[in-house]
């Protein structure tokens, strides 16, 4: 859990580096993304622990005895089983209750210190937000960079979005006192110039602006509300993340509905644009249509195609009118079918992105109802891939046990990354994706579980070894017989 919580720092270091947190609010950060780490951790833990005690077991001969005094691997496995199956449980209404409180936690509380701006500094050669002015300065001097060169403010103007307001100067100094939330900025040498934003238009069109020269000029700064942040604000209250499985089946129902409704507006649309239901007679267009229901392949049309008897009789009949009209009108026609076309076109594939996000968002909502199965499951059967293993390699203790789990996790942990990826723009099912590294640990353990239980090793090298030896054994019978 350390491990994972340091990486999860890392992750996020670049929200809370230079915010100026106070270890309350970091603090609650960790507790907030803890539990988000618990489905990588804990069938982690259980297949590294399961390894070193069975391990550790087989290695001081502990198997042995308990052997010769009638005790079983499957009894002694026993408790342990009753164990991991309640942890299983335990782990599965961890994942659908804790999981999404933290994570709604979290999210929020990462949201409002996104909002945090920097501890005040002026950087040299940057624009600066301080308050209501944005300042950039060329070069800074003294004790405390309080003496600024070659200053330019631009001052914020409420209800209004430009820089209307601008200050130069040659020289400024920063005065102020901790006990005190004014900051006084004092300018020497400068220019003021404002912008003037009437509310009569034609007064606006001309422009009019005011200019002077100060040789002393104090802007004083606002200080009370600079990353006046409330903590406690919790608006955001939407993310597959948050959901559990009652909150998460209806989402998906919803998000399904509104895809396929999607889909067939878009496809009614643009049928209705084309034209096409509009060729050739009322009476030949209406026999196709009770083709269409009696065949029952509306469904074609909802991949924006048509029957083939229905594409034939509408070019027909639009070569036809085509053909009745001059050289000169039938170019304008050409070129206008070509336009339409184009926008067709272009038309669909702005629409299939705004598809693709949608089925891409309900994939990620459909493997988050799977997961919170598939951490209980994962949890019991790599058990039974670590208690057998242990048994097997006869080693305990933090070296080739840890090493061979971690071989085992990453082999699990990555098929599952590969799997989801894939799945949420289609490419794999949902259900696949997330079941796919738990089925292929499956087979693994039991193959394990059969071997440690009928004390044989990993692998049966005789079934390699023995036909070799016999293949020599026959070529050295022949060179005797030879001799």
């Amino acid at each position: 859990m350390f491990i994972f919580v340091l990486q999860g720092i890392w992750l996020h270091i670049s929200e809370l580096a230079g915010k100026d947190l106070d270890y309350v609010i970091i603090a609650r950060f960790l507790v907030y993304i803890t539990p988000s780490l618990i489905p990588l951790v804990l069938p982690l833990t259980i297949l590294v622990t399961s390894i070193m005690t069975f391990g550790s077991f087989a290695e001081n001969y502990e198997f042995a005895a308990m052997k010769s005094s009638g005790i079983s691997l499957q009894r002694a496995m026993r408790s342990l089983i009753f164990f991991i199956s309640f942890l299983s449980i335990v782990a599965f209404f961890f994942a659908n209750n804790v999981i999404p409180w933290a994570e709604f936690k979290s999210i929020n509380l990462r949201k409002n210190i996104s909002k945090l701006k920097p501890a005040m500094a002026i950087v040299e050669g940057a624009f600066n937000d301080i308050g209501d002015v944005n300042i950039k300065v060329e070069k800074k001097s003294g004790d405390n960079d309080q003496y600024l060169h070659d200053v330019i403010i631009h001052n914020k103007k409420e209800n209004l979005t430009g820089n209307f307001t601008v200050i130069k100067a040659k020289k400024g100094e920063l005065v102020g006192s901790e006990d005190s939330d004014i900051l006084s900025l004092i300018l020497s040498n400068g220019n003021y110039y404002d912008e003037l934003q009437p509310k009569d238009y034609k007064e606006r069109r001309k422009k009019p602006y005011v200019k002077s020269y100060f040789d002393e000029y104090t802007i004083n700064i606002d200080l009370s509300n600079f990353n006046n942040v409330d903590f406690e604000d919790e608006r955001y209250n939407y993310s597959y993340k948050m959901l559990d499985i009652s909150e998460l089946r209806v989402a998906l129902d919803s998000l399904s509905e509104d895809l396929n409704q999607d889909k067939r507006n878009f496809h009614n649309n643009l049928l209705s644009r084309s034209g096409i239901e509009n060729l050739g007679e009322k009476k030949k267009r209406k026999k196709v249509e009770r083709k269409l229901e009696k065949d029952s392949l509306k469904n074609r049309l909802k991949s924006f195609s048509l029957p083939q008897d229905t594409i034939t009789y509408n070019i027909n009949s639009l070569a036809e009118l085509y053909d009745s009209y001059k050289t000169q009108q039938q170019q304008q026609i050409a070129n206008i079918a070509l336009g339409t076309v184009r926008g067709t076109l272009s038309n669909i594939n702005g629409k299939e992105s705004n598809l693709r996000r949608k089925a891409q968002r309900l994939n990620k909502t459909e493997i988050q109802l799977h997961d919170k199965y598939a951490l209980a499951v994962a949890c019991f059967i790599l058990f039974f891939v670590g208690a057998p293993l242990g048994a097997i390699i006869r080693k305990g203790g933090l070296g080739l046990p840890m090493v061979v789990a971690i071989l085992l996790f990453l082999t699990y942990h990555f098929i599952g990354i590969f799997a989801k990826n894939s799945a949420e723009d289609g490419s794999v099912s949902p259900f696949m994706a997330t079941w796919l590294s738990t089925f292929v640990m499956l087979p693994l353990s039991i193959y394990l579980t059969y071997r440690a239980t009928t004390d044989q090793g990993f692998i049966n090298t005789d079934v390699i070894t023995e036909p070799v030896k016999k293949f020599f054994r026959k070529i050295g019978i022949v060179k005797k017989e030879k001799e």
